[in-house]
């Protein structure tokens, strides 16, 4: 067990909007996470690509670049504040243990960007949320984790959030 806490480790956690998947970054830093290690965490946010507008909508009216300038504020916002809700997490959880938090920020499809992004950095372990889509969501809409855990060379830690009993006594 010594070996496990003084290896240095690359701890790779996927982050987004959903909940599950700051459960999943509290999970890993309550379980995955040793005490005395020299891990680091790099937490990462993918922006999903840009979507293709036409000039012209719809109805006839034209986007503006202002609104294109607007959209990708908003994407940039959002980035931001999903980066900085998880690194406030991981100070609140780790509080005085000797753990590096990096962030980053990448753009693309989160599939193909965080398969990647292990290989590139020499990830040990990746952590992710489940969103717990069903087997139709999940093939209409493609699974992140599941594509990653097929296509990654290192473990794949997929958390999945309990569900709450809100209607049982």
């Amino acid at each position: 067990m010594a070996d496990v806490a003084e290896k240095e480790r690359k701890i790779l956690v996927a982050v987004d909007e959903g909940e599950e998947s700051m459960y999943a970054l509290s999970w890993c830093l309550k379980n995955v996470v040793s005490q005395n290690s020299k891990d680091t965490l790099i937490l990462v946010y993918v922006k999903p690509p840009k979507a293709v507008y036409m000039p012209l909508d719809g109805t006839g009216y034209m986007f503006s670049t202002d609104i294109f300038a607007a959209m990708e504020k908003y994407s940039g916002q959002v980035a931001s504040s999903v980066v900085e809700k998880a690194k406030k997490m991981c100070s609140d959880l780790l509080h005085e243990q000797d753990v590096k938090v990096e962030t980053r920020v990448e753009n693309g499809d989160p599939r193909d960007v965080i398969c990647h992004l292990v290989e590139q950095i020499g990830a040990d372990v990746l952590v992710m949320g489940s969103h717990g889509y069903g087997l139709i969501k999940r093939a209409f809409l493609g699974s992140v984790s599941n594509h990653c855990a097929q296509n990654v060379k290192c473990p794949v830690l997929i958390v999945k959030k309990p569900k709450t009993n809100s209607g049982s006594k």
